[in-house]
Formats: structure tokens, C-alpha cells, sequence
């Protein structure tokens, strides 16, 4: 079995009268990605700062890299790293005197340090603007550099709560880029993040936290087919054709001269609905898949991501 490198049983958070995690419980393997979404206000970053040392639970019982965060906060620091909403960077200083500083917090030394540096700098794409300041770095390259600082100490688990947000989708490609990479090194990564496209496109499992809870939990795949949705529309431009689509495929014809017929997304759905409609002509013809979008507003209240 996989090693976890995080699990949660019946974690607790309340802030006065507000429960903010109501009884939380996941499992994250060794060297895959987690995506955690939720409508704004549903306590992901909440959650992170309890996984990472920031703040304390209420109750519950917890481990990450196979530390108990209340006892062992230590032992969990210096395996994890956390890239959060907000730049860790320092505009006044260089990107290398960025990184050269995490080096010496991580109790390098400091040829250790430089050298580190300037590895990460390479590694990021960073190198020609190394001794510019950070306050000239464009949102992309600040947003790199922050990942990059929270590498500095080789970290097992890797904690990015939104780390796209306010990129264009040039840079949020880079850092997916970046992101797969790291997973193939063997880190962990829990990530948050308001764009379901990007946990779509990286996640390995997607936990969805509404009010507290759990609402759902599996891969990707499992969470579109869990609402459900899927379906061939059929638009026409003739009323007659309209009406003899409907009836040859049993469906109701809307105003909009259009036919919405149930599929699962497969050649052989839509090689059934192509030989019933033998004769009539369709204008256009498109299919529609269950997406995270769908997942969400069937499975959490009023909100965005």
C-alpha cells in the first residue's frame, strides 16, 4: 500500500460559534497532488495552516510525514514547505538574496546557500533577472520565485493554497509545468486552488469541503460521473427536421429548435443517436461531458470556488 503522507480523522476547527471543519477526514498519498475545493469561506485555508504548524486544531487526530503537527511541529516544519495566497518574497531584495535568505532560515550555511540559489534559480527560469530586484518581477516570476523559496529545504510535502491566482494563463501554465515536475521528483502536493481547471488538470484525487465537510472525495473522473449530466445537443435550423429528430430519438423539442438527448461521453452514445437519426439533417451537433463545474454547484451551496 501507498504510504500516506497526510491523514486526517475527525479534525475540528471552530472559531467562537462558527464551526469551520466539522469532523474532516483524508488521506493523501506519497508523491501524487490533492486538491482540496470549496465554495469561498468553506475553511481550505483553514485547513492548510492546521497541516502546516500555523494553527492548531480543536480536536481530531492528524498526521503529516508521519508527525502529529500538535506535538511534533518541529519534525513537520522541516519536512514541509507552504506557498501561500499572499508572496513570501521580499520586493527590496534580489531573487538570489531571496533564496539565499530561505537558505540561511533553513540552516544551510551559506556556500550551501549559494549554491542552492542559484540551483533554483536555473531550475525556475530565473537566472538572467537574479540580481534584479524582486519588486521588478513580473506576477509570473514573483510566483516562481515564491515556489522556489519554499524549496530552499528540500521538502517531502509541499503546501500551495492558490498559487495561480492573479496569473495569466501563460504563467498558470508554467507553474503546472512546474508543479507535475516536482510530483515526478517524488514530492507530495496539497493544493487549493479556485480554479477547477487547474485541479482538473493536476489533481490525482479532489476532495470537495462545503460547510465544514467532506461533501465528496475520488479522482477526477469519479466526481463528473458522480452528478452525472452528460448529453448530445442537436440544434436545427428547420422545424420540420426538429420534429423528426424528436421522434425518431423520443425526445422533446425545445423552443430553441435544439434536441438534448442523455449520454455518457462514448463512440458508441453517439453512434446510437447518429443511426436513429438516419435521414434527418442535423445543423450541429456537440457533446457535452460532466466537468468539476457541474460537480460543483450540484454538491456545495451558494458560492465560488
Amino acid at each position: 500500500m501507498t504510504d500516506l503522507a497526510i491523514s486526517a480523522r475527525g479534525l475540528r476547527k471552530s472559531y467562537g460559534d462558527k464551526v469551520v471543519l466539522d469532523g474532516i477526514d483524508l488521506q493523501v498519498a506519497e508523491g501524487t497532488i490533492f486538491a482540496l475545493l470549496g465554495p469561498n469561506g468553506a475553511g481550505k485555508t483553514t485547513m492548510v495552516q492546521i497541516l502546516s504548524t500555523l494553527i492548531g486544531a480543536d480536536g481530531g487526530e492528524l498526521r503529516v510525514a508521519g508527525h502529529d503537527p500538535a506535538h511534533e511541529p518541529d519534525a513537520v516544519r522541516a519536512a514541509i514547505g507552504v506557498t501561500g495566497q499572499f508572496s513570501a518574497v521580499d520586493n527590496l531584495l534580489t531573487g538570489r538574496e531571496n533564496l539565499i535568505l530561505m537558505g540561511d532560515l533553513n540552516h544551510l550555511g551559506r556556500a550551501e546557500a549559494r549554491r542552492r540559489a542559484d540551483e533554483l534559480l536555473a531550475r525556475f527560469d530565473l537566472s538572467d533577472a537574479a540580481d534584479r530586484p524582486a519588486a521588478t518581477y513580473s506576477g509570473g516570476m514573483r510566483r516562481r520565485l515564491d515556489l522556489a523559496m519554499t524549496l530552499v529545504g528540500d521538502p517531502r510535502i509541499i503546501f500551495l493554497d492558490e498559487p495561480t491566482t492573479g496569473l495569466d494563463p501563460r504563467s498558470r501554465h508554467t507553474m503546472w509545468t512546474i508543479i507535475r515536475e516536482l510530483v515526478a521528483g517524488g514530492v507530495t502536493v496539497f493544493l487549493t486552488t479556485q480554479y477547477l481547471e487547474e485541479a482538473d488538470e493536476l489533481a490525482d484525487r479532489i476532495a470537495l469541503l462545503d460547510r465544514g465537510l467532506i461533501v465528496a472525495e475520488g479522482t477526477p473522473d469519479e466526481l463528473k460521473w458522480l452528478v452525472g449530466g452528460g448529453h448530445i445537443r442537436l440544434e436545427f435550423s428547420d422545424p420540420v427536421q426538429v420534429e423528426a429528430g424528436a421522434l425518431a430519438l423520443g425526445a422533446v423539442a425545445g423552443d430553441d429548435l435544439a434536441l438534448q438527448v442523455p449520454s455518457d461521453g462514448s463512440m458508441d452514445s453517439l453512434r446510437d443517436v447518429l443511426d436513429r437519426l438516419d435521414g434527418v439533417k442535423v445543423d450541429r451537433l456537440s457533446v457535452h461531458t460532466p466537468d468539476l463545474d457541474d460537480v460543483f454547484l450540484a454538491l456545495t451551496g451558494s458560492g465560488t470556488p
